[in-house]
């Protein structure tokens, strides 16, 4: 595998209940995530054949699933969840996540955690 190949998702953003506040259980927010997985795409540019690649629509729509039925007080634990989901169902090796929560602080625009998890070659 090539160190250097990665495949991204940017922007997916999915509304879920997030927060530890008692108002923030009553509603669903939108978090953003953002997603670099480690991926030869070699065979995948020889081929042109989607069997040959890590498909991002898989990807996006597991998490959004995943996402949108989850009710978690912290964004950390969603994200290390998130971030399990791609290595052990997609046999991604290596992932960074940055999840993100929109105007959750007053005067921010946002606040978010990135997190890297596996092995990148």
């Amino acid at each position: 595998m090539s160190a250097k190949d990665l495949v991204l998702i940017e922007g997916l953003e999915v509304r879920t209940v997030i927060g530890i506040y008692d108002w923030e259980r009553e509603i669903r927010q939108t978090v953003r995530i953002d997603l670099e997985m480690s991926w030869d795409t070699s065979r995948a540019a020889a081929s042109d054949n989607i069997e040959d690649t890590l498909d991002y629509k898989s990807v996006s729509k597991r998490l959004i699933s995943f996402v949108e039925g989850s009710t978690f007080g912290l964004i950390e634990a969603l994200a290390e969840h998130c971030a399990n989901i791609v290595l052990d169902e997609f046999n991604v090796p290596w992932v960074r996540l940055k999840m993100s929560k929109p105007g959750a602080v007053r005067g921010s625009e946002n606040v978010a955690v990135l997190i890297e998890r596996g092995l990148r070659d």
